[in-house]
């Protein structure tokens, strides 16, 4: 190796491992800035970190563990993951990795696979029979547990393409909350990767090697709406820098008086009073 090639090194190196501090020291601060936002974690906690073996349930893991090593109050954390027994699931990878970071873990059997697989028709969508029998065994393991918070590795990307699959399809204006009361009423559901991107997690995933395992549900289904709506915001973020923050954003800065919902705003009650109002006929002013 030459004397420029060796140059070259020594400066590749150094730049790499801090980029790779950079990007580890940004999710940390995302995550404890969604945590606070939304009032996540208490002390006493016992939160149920939900490991998929997906990258993102993989960083979430990770960071909250150090996270924790700081943090000004107690909390404790163990790792569950639910095997739906798809065929080639490695049942070893999840086990030895968790007993080399000397998590407590719980590893749930339960053949939800051949469920969807026979009640799901061939080509038809698998993910929501899917989620809604996982989900259902989570919220029990969670009681059983006695866990009082039970986290999902959902991020941001993932939370502004339910909003956009709502709004195109369903009709709604609604996204995943960072923090939420489970559907049975018992569980408390909190999302801590909230404010963290979508290709940070994929850059940490491989800065930190995570044994990944793939989904053969709907991991492995294609022309996926959800799909569809990952790309067209992949897309404006490369045309347009920044205008997914800025929907992101939005999300945290609703006015219900400019929207059309009856249920949220009593537009009745609407009458001049001769007072400047706050807004008024502002639908897309800058603010002052």
């Amino acid at each position: 190796m030459n004397d420029r090639a060796t140059q070259v090194m020594h400066f590749v190196k150094p730049k790499a491992v801090y980029e790779s501090n950079k990007l580890a020291k940004r999710l940390r601060r995302q995550v404890g800035q969604a945590i606070a936002d939304y009032d996540m974690i208490h002390a006493g906690d016992k939160i149920m970190v939900c490991l998929s073996g997906g990258k993102d349930s993989y960083a979430m893991l990770d960071i909250l563990m150090r996270l924790r090593e700081h943090a000004p109050i107690d909390f404790e954390l163990i790792a569950v993951n639910l095997d739906q027994k798809q065929p080639g699931f490695p049942e070893d990878v999840l086990p030895n990795y968790l007993r080399q970071l000397n998590v407590p873990f719980r590893i749930e059997e339960q053949d939800t696979y051949s469920i969807v697989k026979r009640v799901v028709p061939e080509g038809k969508t698998m993910c929501s029979l899917c989620s809604r029998l996982r989900r259902g065994v989570l919220y029990r393991v969670a009681q059983e547990l006695g866990a009082t918070k039970i986290a999902l590795g959902h991020h941001r990307d993932d939370i502004l393409e339910t909003f956009l699959l709502n709004m195109f399809y369903g009709g709604k204006l609604k996204a995943m909350p960072p923090k939420l009361v489970s559907d049975d009423g018992r569980n408390v559901v909190i999302r801590p990767l909230a404010y963290c991107e979508e290709v940070d997690l994929e850059a940490y995933a491989q800065l930190r090697q995570y044994p990944i395992i793939p989904c053969t549900l709907c991991g492995s289904q294609a022309n996926l709406k959800r799909q569809e709506m990952k790309m067209l915001l992949r897309d404006w973020e490369r045309r347009f820098p920044g205008r997914v923050e800025t929907i992101l954003t939005s999300l945290q800065n609703v006015r219900p008086s400019h929207l059309l919902d009856r249920n949220l705003f009593d537009f009745s009650a609407v009458q001049a009073t001769g007072a400047p109002v706050a807004d008024g006929d502002r639908a897309f002013d800058p603010d002052d």
